[in-house]
């Protein structure tokens, strides 16, 4: 089924990094967006399902994010299948690459829950953002200290453009050949930390260094910069993930659902350092 102008496409999280970039393509596509947030004009709260149904009249497609909760999962399987009920026939969800849980645990029960909604379905599943280097202030921050700090040691991480992040999104969403798929993200090549401050040195004619912290460090250099402590520890989780190489492979997912290659790193660098934010 492609997915008619007619019909409202249902952006969650439409103020984010992934939902903003969706809703404007979408618009600039003619299509009759609802883009919710907890503070939009089409307000939609996980916390609050008295806001699920109303942003869900009319819809034929929607784009999920979910809650980043503990019962996230439950969250989405009451949704989906609410929004299935409801006659969206198209749900595309913005998951991740993997997880670790406790064993015997689910590891990505969103999947799950829109997999068995009813729907045709598309799961998006990408590498870590380009874009925090530039849009979080923490990230960002450290570029335009001069030093970025992780606990990833040498390991390597093929980042992911959201602007590719938004064109598969777009395309799942109002295209046919999508549903069922499973689209592994990422950029074209791996990078190491000490390779990503190196290529925003050269881009910015300024001197940054990547230091390889132990956990205990960057604990020590977040708390330090404001960051909450349960922020820091799956940051830690995260980037000990990075270092074990655990997902140093590059996805195939642009290429197949848009038939061109991603947009490279380096590409993402020049253009950002363009714009002066990382001068300080």
């Amino acid at each position: 089924m492609t997915t008619t102008k007619t019909a409202p496409i249902l952006v969650l999280g439409s103020t984010g990094k992934t939902g903003r970039r969706v809703t404007a393509r979408l618009k600039e596509r003619g299509h009759d967006v609802r883009a919710a947030s907890r503070g939009g004009a089409a307000r939609f709260d996980w916390n609050d399902e008295n806001t699920w149904e109303p942003v869900l009249e009319g819809v034929g497609a929607a784009y999920l994010v979910d809650s980043m909760r503990s019962d996230a999962g439950e969250s989405m399987s009451r949704f989906a299948q609410l929004a299935a009920a409801r006659g969206v026939g198209r749900l595309v969800l913005l998951s991740h690459r993997d997880w670790v849980v406790p064993e015997g645990e689910e590891k990505l029960p969103c999947e799950r829950a829109v997999r068995e909604s009813g729907a045709e379905w598309t799961l998006l599943k990408p590498a870590w953002f380009a874009q925090n280097f530039g849009e979080d202030p923490f990230f960002r921050g450290q570029l335009v200290d001069g030093e970025v700090v992780w606990s990833a040691g040498v390991g390597t991480e093929p980042f992911v453009d959201v602007e590719d992040i938004a064109d598969v999104a777009v395309a799942a969403l109002t295209e046919d050949g999508h549903a069922g798929e499973a689209y592994e993200l990422s950029g074209p090549r791996l990078w190491s930390l000490g390779a990503v401050a190196d290529e925003v040195a050269r881009a910015t004619g300024r001197d940054i260094t990547y230091r390889a912290a132990s956990p205990e460090e960057f604990a020590a250099h977040a708390a330090g910069r404001g960051l909450p402590e349960d922020f820091t520890g799956l940051l830690n989780t995260l980037f000990g993930w990075i270092a074990e190489n655990r997902f140093a492979t590059v996805g195939d997912g642009v290429r197949r659902a848009l038939g061109r290659e991603p947009r490279d790193f380096a590409d993402y660098v020049r253009a950002t350092a363009a714009t002066g934010i990382w001068q300080g």
